[in-house]
């Protein structure tokens, strides 16, 4: 929603309140003053009360308006409450920064959350491995189940309140560009432009402001419904650097397994199965490690990845218990084309 229609400032009248009432689907408007901050709220059912009480169409609206409301503070979110708006329901609850002045109105029968994120989406490469799909058409482009591969994430980032959006291009960048710019009003969308490949984190030096303090960064050919939120907090619960979400990939050795001291066996494992914890391109990052991506060079999340471990910063993954694929090659595209129908993006 365009929240400068469910404004209106403390000097409007009953009538021109009403008015505005009467085509906004919330039937809440938020009252600000001389100095654009928040002071209170005010509805159709607040309206009639306020007649019941012997108000007319002559009295202010801070005659009708009520004090005591519902918000939440720009970089200073109450999980706590979050949740319970959700669970509520709530369909207009403002987002406020330091200075009373909103940013945002959220509706949680929409929106999951509200997290401060600002995300980093790479979407430059070839995808050379799904030639001929990729000749004509960027690999973040093609459609699985209907809908462009990136789309998914552009929807679910915006779903959890993630609506600053960096996309890296480079590979037929025109038509990406041309996509975002047509896609959703409601996702602030910068496009940063690639003339030489950076990598898989190269580009990030490129972009000059970061609105919020963590960074999500991200591959464009992820097909996946991880919990953003959960991830979110978890990284504040580690006071990660870097939390890098990870997948559980089995190896299953059909055949018995020495372990050995030297030539001497101490154990036989009968067709072991083992667990690695595989990176899967999604990470939360402190907007302060991003000082140690070199300018304009390539540069690869994992030498980020490195040069933490290296300066004794903390780094921690985040195992995914939910949907992941990454679409790298064709046999991926065949079965994200099978699996979409049974994603629970909800």
């Amino acid at each position: 929603m365009k929240i400068e229609n469910s404004i209106v400032s403390i000097n409007e009248t009953l009538l021109e309140v009403l008015d505005k009432i009467n085509n906004l689907d919330s039937q809440t408007l938020f009252i600000i003053n001389e100095n654009d901050k928040l002071i209170g709220v005010i509805t159709d059912g607040d309206i009639r009360r306020g007649f019941l009480r012997g108000l007319t169409v002559n009295d202010s609206i801070k005659e009708f308006m009520f004090t005591e409301f519902n918000f939440l503070i720009e970089n200073k979110i109450d999980f706590n409450q979050l949740i319970d708006f959700r669970s509520n329901q709530l369909k207009s609850v403002p987002i406020i920064n330091n200075y009373g002045k909103i940013v945002n109105i959220v509706d949680f029968t929409k929106t999951k959350s509200f997290l401060p994120i600002d995300a980093v989406i790479m979407a430059g490469g070839r995808g050379i491995r799904l030639k001929p799909l990729t000749n004509k058409t960027p690999k973040p482009l093609l459609k699985i189940g209907g809908k462009e591969i990136i789309s998914y994430n552009f929807d679910r980032l915006k779903s959890y309140g993630i609506i600053n959006q960096n996309i890296t291009v480079n590979y037929k960048s025109d038509q990406i560009v041309n996509f975002c710019e047509n896609y959703d009003s409601g996702i602030n969308f910068n496009i940063v432009k690639e003339d030489k490949v950076l990598g898989t984190a190269g580009s990030i030096s490129l972009i000059e402001n970061f609105d919020n303090d963590t960074v999500l960064l991200m591959n464009s050919d992820i097909l996946t419904n991880i919990n953003f939120e959960d991830f979110y907090l978890e990284f504040l619960r580690q006071d990660a650097d870097i939390l890098v979400a990870s997948f559980a990939y089995e190896v299953s050795i059909p055949f018995g397994v020495f372990e050995c001291s030297d030539l001497k066996i101490d154990s036989l494992k009968e067709k072991p199965t083992k667990t690695y914890f595989t990176n899967t391109g999604i990470y939360l990052i402190k907007k302060d490690i991003l000082k140690y991506i070199p300018k304009g060079n390539f540069y690869n999340a994992t030498d980020l990845m490195n040069k933490v471990i290296t300066e004794n910063k903390k780094l921690i993954h985040y195992p995914i218990q939910d949907y992941w694929l990454d679409i790298g090659r064709m046999s991926d595209f065949e079965k994200a084309e099978k699996d979409i129908g049974r994603i629970n993006f909800g």
